[in-house]
C-alpha cells in the first residue's frame, strides 16, 4: 500500500496580524485543505505535527466535526528538523490501519504562541549554549555558516545566490509575501549584518498562519478530487557524532542530513540526478546551502558551481530550488510552505512551474539535532 497527498490548505498573514486565533487559522486551514480534496472535514482521523505545535487535534473535534480520533502524534523537537518526518509517521498510521485520512499541520499565531524563535532557542540553546554568549538561532548558525565559508572555502556568492533564487519565485508567486517585489541586490548587500556572515535576508522571518497537507491511501486518492501526489520515501534522524547539542559535531558545518539523505537514497533507489526540483528548509541562507551538499546535490569542491542564481530558477535552471520563495520570501509558517510547494510543483500548480517534474524533495530544518527529508513523486508506487 502506498499513500497520497490530496489536498492543501495554508492561511499566512503578517507576523501578529492574523485575523483570529491560532486555534481558529488552523481549523480555517483544515478546513481550506478538506475543499481541496473534496472530503468532509469530519472525516479526518488522524493528525500530526512537529516543532512544538500547541494545537492539540482532540481541540479540534468540535469545530471540523470529527467522527473519531482514531490517531495523533507530533514530532520531538523545537525547530523545523522534523517536517518531513511527519509525513512518514502520517504514511505508517495509514499503511498500518491506524488512520485512513490524516491531516500533516503547522500552525503558527504569535499572539497566542509567542515567538516561535523562543520554542526554538528552549530546545536547541542549553544553559551550556548560552552560558558562553550564543543567545539566538541566528548566533550559532552563523558560527556553522563561517566554518563552512573558512574552512571548506564554500563562495560567499552561493548564500547570495540562494537568496536571490528564493526572492526571484517569491516575486512572481501571488502568495508569497514578497510578491511583486524583486530583490535589490545592492539593498541585499548593504543590509544590516544579524550575525556575521548573516545579513537580513540570509535570514527567514516568521509570519502568522497555518499550514495543512491532507494524506490518504492511494487507492482512494484515485477518486478524489485533485491529482494525487504520491509519497516515495522519508528518513529522519541523525548521525554519530551529531545532535548532541554542545557544539562540537564531528562535521560542524554540515547540516546533520547526510545519514538521512543516505537512507532516503537507498530507500527510495534515486540519487540526486533524478530530483526535478528541491524545496530545502532554510531558517538561514548557509544552512540551506549546507543541505544541498548534505543531500549530494553538489560538495565543497562544487558548490560554487552548482549553487549559482540562473542554475537555482525554475523553469530554466538544473537545479530548481525554493520554487515558492521558500521561507525567505514566500513566508515562514516554521517551514509547511515549503512542503506545500513540494506537492504544488508536481500537481502542476506552482506559480513557478518546472515543466515535466516527476520528483520533488522536501528537506527539513537543517542543523537541528534531528533532521528530515522526504521525496514526493507523481509515480504511483
Amino acid at each position: 500500500m502506498s499513500t497520497a497527498v490530496v489536498g492543501l490548505g495554508v492561511r499566512q498573514y503578517k507576523r501578529g496580524a492574523a485575523p483570529m486565533s491560532e486555534h481558529g487559522v488552523l481549523v480555517r486551514a483544515i478546513v481550506d485543505a478538506c475543499e481541496d480534496a473534496g472530503i468532509d472535514p469530519a472525516d479526518v482521523d488522524g493528525f500530526v505535527t512537529y516543532g512544538d505545535d500547541k494545537n492539540e487535534p482532540v481541540r479540534l473535534m468540535s469545530d471540523l466535526g470529527t467522527k473519531e480520533l482514531s490517531w495523533s502524534s507530533q514530532i520531538f523537537g523545537g525547530g523545523g528538523g522534523g517536517i518531513a518526518a511527519t509525513f512518514g509517521v502520517a504514511a505508517a498510521a495509514i499503511i498500518s490501519g491506524q488512520a485512513k485520512t490524516v491531516a500533516v499541520f503547522r500552525a503558527l499565531v504569535q499572539d497566542n504562541s509567542g515567538r516561535m524563535s523562543a520554542a526554538v532557542m528552549a530546545h536547541h540553546l542549553t544553559d551550556y549554549i548560552v552560558g558562553v554568549g550564543l543567545t539566538a538561532p541566528a548566533v550559532e548558525c552563523a558560527m556553522r555558516a563561517q566554518r563552512m565559508l573558512e574552512h571548506h572555502g564554500v563562495p560567499r556568492q552561493c548564500m547570495e545566490d540562494l537568496v536571490r533564487a528564493s526572492y526571484y519565485h517569491g516575486a512572481r508567486n501571488p502568495k508569497a509575501v514578497s510578491y511583486g517585489k524583486e530583490l535589490d541586490v545592492e539593498e541585499y548587500r548593504a543590509s544590516r549584518i544579524i550575525a556575521e556572515p548573516f545579513h537580513l535576508f540570509d535570514c527567514s522571518r516568521e509570519n502568522d498562519g497555518a499550514g495543512v497537507v491532507i494524506l490518504t491511501t492511494a487507492e482512494r486518492a484515485r477518486d478524489l478530487k485533485q491529482k494525487p501526489v504520491y509519497l516515495k520515501g522519508v528518513a529522519q534522524g541523525t548521525g554519530k557524532g551529531w545532535g548532541d547539542l554542545l557544539q562540537n559535531d564531528a562535521d560542524y558545518a554540515s547540516a546533520g542530513f547526510k545519514s538521512v539523505s543516505r537512507r532516503l537514497w537507498a530507500q527510495t533507489g534515486l540519487t540526486p540526478a533524478d530530483i526535478d526540483v528541491v524545496q530545502v528548509y532554510e531558517n538561514f541562507s548557509a544552512q540551506g546551502i549546507a543541505s544541498l551538499i548534505d543531500h549530494g546535490f553538489c560538495t565543497y569542491d562544487t558548490v560554487g558551481e552548482v549553487v549559482r542564481y540562473e542554475n537555482l530558477i525554475a523553469p530554466t535552471g538544473k537545479l530548481p530550488v525554493n520554487t515558492g520563495g521558500g521561507n525567505l520570501a514566500q513566508g515562514f509558517i516554521h517551514g509547511i510552505g515549503t512542503a506545500i510547494e513540494a506537492v504544488e510543483q508536481l500537481r502542476g500548480t506552482s506559480a513557478n512551474p518546472v515543466p515535466g517534474a516527476r520528483y520533488s524533495l522536501l528537506a527539513g530544518g537543517p542543523g537541528a539535532p534531528t533532521v528530515s527529508s522526504a521525496i514526493f513523486s507523481t509515480d504511483t508506487e
